[in-house]
């Protein structure tokens, strides 16, 4: 089967196919299924055919697609492939080229597939293989039989980087110089690598004359990010292509270190578009939390952009010491300040005085405070920015008149009173500039221009560790910007002022570096010794890789640590990863900013280019055995018919049917005509609910005590009585619940009388009940016990009652209600809340004291107690009968305790629905008044 695509596993097989002249002869003699007939006589006649019937009459269509159906199935049993350019005839060695970087991810099991099948092939041919990984690292290429080129082809992941083909160069030219009719078949992603079209170029050169064949797809589909840019109010993420190939939209994702997603962004490329951007518009919070944004549904690590603190935009707080003339735009100097940062940092000013603006950015959380021209600070202030610093924080300062002339301690060094100018006796006869910053400096690697001139400054005393603690210093050696760290935080501090008055630096762009860099280390641990700040001595090891399909891995055995000033694209000893602590990684991704993906020129080669997809081994069994099924299928059915059987039940089927509707249409007739389709309906709320939603109403628990329940009743009738001619509420009739089966939030407040003869109870009952309280509900918990109080203090049945029932809720601390408490005063001013009895106890929830009424969080309640326990049997004292008379006598000697009973139950009703308000000092003079005072 040399040189035609078609092959088979199992060639043997087919000699089935001689025997299809059997099977054609087999169906030919084969007699018709018997004819089974009822025996009434009359009938037989119907059914009976005229026709005779021969074996030799078998309609010549159905022997036909009988003998299909054989064929198919021997053809599926031999293992069909379809193999297109898989087998060429030629013996000669082959050159696999597979390339396997980051770009050929997104159908890596497509390009394995396709070159396990050129494999497979080459051993049929009986040729010998070398298989070379075009992102792999570079080594002699040597010919093996395709069982080792196989398990050498297994062993290949794509890598998360861009494939450095020219590395590869010369070790093909030496297999193509030891095997000159070598054949070379390269499945490219076509996509240019780190060398760009270095590789072609070289490898036009030494395959002159050779077949070469290059297998890729129409278009290069591989989608990829490089870069972000947290600027402004959103972070923007950098989409590029190698070439417009119909994916021109999808979602990218924003997640944080712990690989929860924080935000999405739809992107979308314009018609023949290679990059795009797309922005996540989210709080600075938000976008400083994210660590990894990726394509979704793009299974690669260029596809996976990660973002370690130097991507994230520090909030900077500003406060100037100046007066109001001084800060005008254009000549304060947070104006310059503002400007350096504001393409990398989120700025806030402070208002107000010094204290008051220090204050207010510490309680925004900034993560640097800039102090400019700030000469001392209070106490307090000095230390919320000493706990400020030690903490973590950044405090960057700029020098001018008052830190001249003031002593505040901090500032990384020492400073002298005064300061250095032209014309003292210190000066010098032209503004001095910058030196070159050392390598220990943040600042190393930035130049310095010319025309910087430092005309004052602040100087700083000498001592042993002012060197360590200088970042940059003029040409004769005098530092300029000095830091020391504090804690965990850092004081760093530019002896110069922040406008121009000093210096021009805040005019130069050196300025606006300088200042990215200090922000830059603001939120991460660092040491600003002299090793520390080496950055490019300092090296850090990698900690988490990502593999070449974007996935979280540990590092390979050939990562290697890089330095804290790397900026380069990932490379295969140097892979996309987090490298250092978790607290101060540094994030290398496969495309730096600026990098775009482009395509592959293969003209150079004269190769022969053919498509991947269309490249690729088809199994036919799949479809032969579809076919066969199908015609199986409708042999079946051919069969039925003329055997009689389907025509039989489609008569008694329209018989049935036909019987089906007429019996539905009389029944239709009878029923006087189509019947209604019944919905599902819900039960209708009860009229209880309906009321209580729509008019307040006191209820009472039904404790299921018949004469304590009647007695609830009557209490509460009274009191509704009383409240609509005394005040302006007009509550509804009261009304009976049971907690574990009624809705309890339509009523403001609950009296629950307690009867200890009855159960407890259940949990549900009570898991309403805390939940009722929690949301701003009140419950009158009254046992009823006064009378019954011993003098020993032990503790009654109905008290362990209530005891128990509150065991499993979550009851405030309590307190007998004070003098001053604003349940004394909703309505009536009272001192007691008697109600049958008068010597009995009321509890309410402790109040916290005045002065930490500030600091105590607000509740639903507005301030009310969720609970209220008493003894004297308020609802006996209310209690009516249906002509108005009272029905229970008073226990106690003062004639007008019913009234008092009254006014109590006002009172706790007000306090119920209006909260807290009368607590407020702007009732006292009236409250005053009233009490002649």
């Amino acid at each position: 089967m040399l040189g035609l695509p078609l092959t088979f596993t199992v060639p043997l097989v087919l000699t089935a196919l001689a025997a299809l002249p059997a099977i054609w002869l087999l169906l030919r003699i084969t007699p018709p299924q018997p004819l089974r007939l009822n025996f009434p006589p009359l009938k037989i006649m119907t059914d009976m055919r005229p026709e005779r019937e021969t074996p030799a009459r078998t309609p010549w269509w159905l022997l036909l697609l009988r003998l299909l159906l054989a064929a198919f199935l021997i053809l599926a049993a031999s293992g069909p492939l379809w193999n297109p350019l898989a087998e060429s005839g030629s013996r000669a060695p082959l050159l696999l080229l597979v390339d396997n970087g980051f770009t050929s991810s997104h159908d890596w099991r497509e390009r394995t597939n396709l070159a396990a099948s050129r494999l497979e092939a080459a051993e049929r041919d009986g040729r010998i293989v070398a298989v070379v990984a075009t992102a792999g690292e570079p080594a002699e290429i040597t010919a093996a039989g395709p069982g080792a080129a196989l398990e050498r082809l297994r062993s290949f992941v794509p890598q998360p980087v861009l494939p450095d083909r020219q590395a590869h160069l010369d070790s093909v030219r030496r297999f193509l110089q030891a095997a000159p009719d070598a054949e070379i078949v390269w499945i490219s992603d076509g996509v240019a690598g780190s060398d760009g079209q270095a590789f072609v170029a070289g490898l036009s050169q030494v395959v002159t004359g050779r077949r070469v064949t290059i297998l890729k797809t129409d278009q290069a589909g591989a989608l990829a990010l490089s870069g972000t840019e947290n600027a402004g109010g959103q972070l923007t993420a950098h989409l590029v292509r190698a070439e417009p190939n119909g994916r021109d939209g999808g979602t990218l994702r924003a997640l944080d270190l712990k690989n929860l997603p924080l935000a999405d962004a739809r992107f979308a490329f314009t018609p023949n578009a290679t990059e795009t951007t797309v922005a996540f518009d989210a709080p600075t919070e938000i976008r400083n939390a994210i660590a990894r944004i990726e394509i979704l549904g793009e299974s690669s690590a260029g596809a996976v952009s990660l973002l370690d603190e130097r991507g994230k935009r520090r909030r900077v707080g500003l406060v100037f010491g100046g007066t109001t003339d001084q800060a005008q735009p254009l000549l304060s100097p947070l104006f310059y300040i503002e400007r350096a940062l504001a393409p990398y940092a989120e700025i806030r000013t402070g208002r107000g005085g010094v204290a008051d603006a220090v204050t207010q950015l510490l309680d925004e959380q900034v993560s640097i405070l800039v102090l400019a021209d700030v000469g001392g600070l209070d106490r307090e202030t000095l230390a919320k920015v000493g706990a400020f610093v030690e903490g973590g924080g950044m405090l960057l300062r700029f020098a001018g008149s008052r830190l001249a002339a003031g002593n505040d301690p901090l500032v990384p060094v020492n400073l002298r009173r005064g300061g250095r100018n032209l014309g003292g006796t210190l000066s010098w006869d032209t503004p001095k500039t910058f030196a070159p910053f050392p390598r220990e400096s943040p600042f190393f690697g930035l130049p310095v221009p010319d025309e910087i001139g430092i005309r004052r400054q602040i100087l700083a005393e000498p001592d042993g560790d002012l060197q360590a603690r200088t970042w940059a210093a003029l040409v004769d050696g005098t530092p300029i910007v000095t830091a020391d760290k504090r804690g965990s935080g850092l004081i760093v501090l530019y002896h110069v002022t922040a406008d121009t008055t000093w210096s021009n630096l805040p005019l130069s762009g050196l300025f606006v570096d300088m200042l990215r860099r200090i922000t830059a280390l603001a939120g991460t641990p660092h040491d600003v010794g002299v090793e520390a700040r080496n950055a490019e001595n300092q090296t850090i090891a990698p900690r988490l890789t990502l593999d070449g399909f974007g996935i979280f891995t540990s590092p390979p055995a050939n990562a290697r640590p890089i330095t804290r000033t790397f900026a380069d694209r990932a490379t295969s000893e140097h892979p996309p990863g987090f490298y250092g602590p978790v607290d101060a990684s540094l994030a290398v991704n496969a495309l730096v900013p600026g990098d775009k993906l482009a395509l592959l020129d293969f003209a150079p080669l004269q190769a022969r280019i053919a498509p991947l997809a269309g490249s690729q081994t088809v199994d036919l069994r799949a479809p032969l055995l579809t076919l066969a099924i199908i015609l199986l299928l409708i042999d079946t059915a051919v069969s039925l018919w003329l055997g009689g059987h389907l025509s039989n039940r489609f008569r008694r089927a329209h018989r049935a049917g036909a019987a089906a509707a007429l019996a539905a249409a009389v029944l239709l007739v009878s029923a006087g005509g189509f019947p209604l389709v019944a919905q599902e309906q819900r039960p209708p709320p009860s009229r209880d609910n309906l009321q209580s939603a729509l008019v307040t109403r006191l209820a009472y628990i039904v404790t299921g005590d018949a004469q304590v329940d009647e007695n609830s009743k009557a209490g509460l009738t009274g009191l509704t009585q009383v409240l609509g001619l005394r005040t302006a509420l007009q509550p509804g009739e009261p009304i009976g619940i049971d907690p574990a089966r009624d809705e309890l939030a339509f009523y403001p407040l609950l009296y629950w009388p307690i009867a200890a003869n009855r159960p407890i109870p259940s949990e549900a009952a009570i898991r309403k009940l805390d939940a009722y309280m929690k949301s701003g509900g009140t419950v009158i918990f009254d046992t009823r016990d006064a009378f019954n109080a011993r003098p020993d203090g032990a503790v009654s049945a109905e008290g362990r009652y209530l005891r128990n029932m509150l065991a499993t809720l979550d009851i405030p601390e309590l307190e007998q209600v004070p003098l001053d408490h604003v349940l004394t005063k909703t309505f009536y001013i009272l001192d007691d809340f008697p109600g049958r009895y008068a010597t009995g106890q009321t509890w309410v929830e402790v109040m916290p004291p005045q002065e930490d009424e500030a600091a105590r969080p607000a509740r639903s309640g507005d301030g009310v107690s969720p609970i209220i326990i008493t003894s004297n049997d308020l609802a006996g004292a209310w209690a009516v009968g249906p002509r108005g008379e009272a029905l229970n006598p008073m226990v106690g000697g003062n004639p007008r305790q019913r009234e008092m009973a009254y006014r109590s139950g006002i009172n706790i009703v007000m306090y119920a629905l209006t909260g807290n308000y009368k607590a407020d000092q702007v009732h006292v003079p009236a409250l005053l008044e009233r009490l002649g005072q």
